[in-house]
């Protein structure tokens, strides 16, 4: 586990999260507008905290329909990586678990849950034109490296 220095509230105890990069035939991701601190605002992977006992596959499964209605299998969702770098999260000490997820082009998204709004973007707009919540770029460029690896269309 990576030091990080204690959270503004003083709460250093590690926290675990999952995030999807969920992309359609079409090269685009989806992407959540925060409702909440921190990032309020920002747009950022579906994702969220992992219940208790919770395996992460199936935490980020469950997030993405709770923030979007879209629904994946937790067994297709592809291991991109751990993020644990100190101050990726300002709350304190995050690890979190990123999936990539794919779904077929014309997929419905609709915000709710943690999601004030959703959009679906191109890969590489995603990383241009939005302010991202997180370490949520770093995620995405793994994603698309992953995916340019497998010769998938980003």
């Amino acid at each position: 586990m990576v030091a990080q220095p204690p959270a503004a509230d003083g709460n250093d105890e590690w926290r675990f999260t999952a995030d999807v990069v969920t992309v359609d035939q079409d090269g685009r991701v989806l992407l959540i507008q925060r409702r909440w601190e921190p990032f309020t605002g920002h747009w950022a992977l579906p994702g969220g905290h992992l219940d208790e006992g919770e395996d992460s596959r199936v935490a980020a499964a469950r997030e993405l329909v709770e923030e979007t209605g879209v629904r994946v299998d937790a067994a297709d969702l592809v291991e991109i990586g751990t993020y644990n770098a100190p101050g990726r999260d300002p709350r304190g000490p995050y690890s979190t678990d990123a999936y990539l997820a794919r779904v077929p082009v014309g997929t419905v998204a609709v915000a709710d849950d943690d999601a004030v709004n959703v959009r679906w973007v191109q890969l590489g707009a995603a990383l241009e034109d939005a302010e991202l919540a997180f370490d949520h770029a770093d995620i995405l460029r793994a994603a698309i490296r992953m995916l340019t690896t497998e010769g998938g269309s980003c």
